[in-house]
């Protein structure tokens, strides 16, 4: 799929909203844009929220795909991600993760990215563990 017709491909978020929080200039880059790895640490968060909670304890992220930037985020806009199973395996959980703001002028939601996380349920220990 091409960035620009995941653009126009769902005019409204799949998944269920898992994280919300608000870009701060913090994780700016001089031009007041939200850097990429910030915006990736949020979507694994997600991404790991939602795998939880099909896991009933303790993920790992394994693995992160398709990864596709469609728009900047500017600073001061709220950040949404929504996760949604895509696969469950034995003990792992492939994840579908978009992101998607809210315009601080308009109250606009759009889509500025999305990517595949996949987690694995894990022990105490840190050794793979099957899904219940």
């Amino acid at each position: 799929m091409s960035a620009l017709s995941a653009l126009d491909e769902n005019p409204q978020p799949t998944g269920t909203l898992t994280l919300q929080t608000l870009a701060m200039p913090r994780d700016t880059n001089p031009q007041g844009d939200v850097f990429a790895g910030w915006l990736m640490s949020q979507m694994d968060l997600a991404g790991a929220i939602l795998a939880q909670s099909i896991a009933r304890g303790r993920v790992t992220t394994v693995a992160v795909g398709s990864m596709v930037f469609l728009r900047p985020v500017p600073v001061g806009s709220t950040v949404s991600c929504y996760a949604e199973a895509i696969e469950v395996g034995r003990s792992s959980i492939r994840t579908m993760v978009e992101v998607w703001l809210t315009r601080v002028d308009s109250g606009e939601q759009v889509k500025v990215t999305e990517g595949e996380f996949v987690f694995v349920a894990i022990d105490d220990s840190g050794h793979t563990r099957p899904l219940p």
